[in-house]
């Protein structure tokens, strides 16, 4: 099938394809409207789309918009990157595969707590990857199979983390860009997955403890085992 893999930044995407294992000559760029760049592989199409929710929608509708016109339509979207872990179940270094990818702060503030934005009656906050294909991922990779949690507001206090272990307390991750990737894949009706690698507990900032570089190789690790499932036909 063919696989759009989205980041947000240069430095997730070079580990993503890092892992993919095609030689540099393999690989080709095209710019496509908006200035995103593709970099495609044999394996998978990587995009780099920006921070947060609303700059990973739009890049990826963009980079699916482009298959579609050109015939030929991607079968699966992958958010992937690194992102902050929920202790003890997701430690730094750790890989954690979306069952759910969770909107969980889209919503309104009441005086009895959060509302979501679907109790509101407006739209979604949850998406439901393929069960099937993402057990599977998670199986190749020994990762953590669990809710991640997009976020607009990276998680820097004990009292926000308690908030938000109390109200989804499967999660076992947090990053900025799932659910906007999500949002773009189901307007095109392509499944969707996310990965995250862990580099940092969710809970009090403490940027010196984070361990980006040990998150950024277990993501290649990961897209090196995943290669092969890329690559298959539908």
């Amino acid at each position: 099938m063919r696989v759009l893999v989205v980041t947000a930044v240069r430095a997730e995407a070079d580990a993503v394809s890092g892992g993919l294992g095609a030689a540099a000559d393999a690989a080709t760029e095209r710019r496509l409207p908006g200035g995103y760049v593709l970099t495609s592989h044999p394996g998978a199409d990587v995009l780099v789309a920006g921070v947060g929710s609303a700059a990973a929608a739009s890049g990826t509708a963009t980079a699916l918009a482009c298959a579609e016109v050109s015939s030929a339509p991607y079968g699966l979207v992958v958010s992937a990157g690194i992102g902050g872990g929920f202790q003890p179940l997701a430690p730094v270094g750790s890989l954690v595969v979306a069952d759910a990818i969770v909107a969980a702060d889209l919503g309104a503030e009441t005086p009895e707590g959060f509302l979501p934005v679907d109790e509101l009656g407006f739209g979604r906050t949850v998406h439901h990857p393929p069960p099937d294909l993402t057990a599977r991922i998670a199986g190749l990779l020994g990762a953590v199979h669990a809710p991640v949690l997009t976020v607009s507001t990276v998680t820097g206090s004990a009292a926000r983390t308690a908030e938000l272990a109390a109200r989804h307390p499967r999660a076992a991750a947090e990053a900025m860009e799932g659910f906007g990737v999500a949002e773009a894949a189901a307007a095109y009706g392509v499944p969707v997955a996310e990965i995250r690698a862990v580099s940092n507990a969710v809970g009090p900032r403490d940027r010196p403890a984070w361990r980006i570089g040990q998150a950024l190789e277990a993501l290649r690790g990961a897209c090196r085992q995943l290669s092969p499932v890329f690559e298959e036909s539908p």
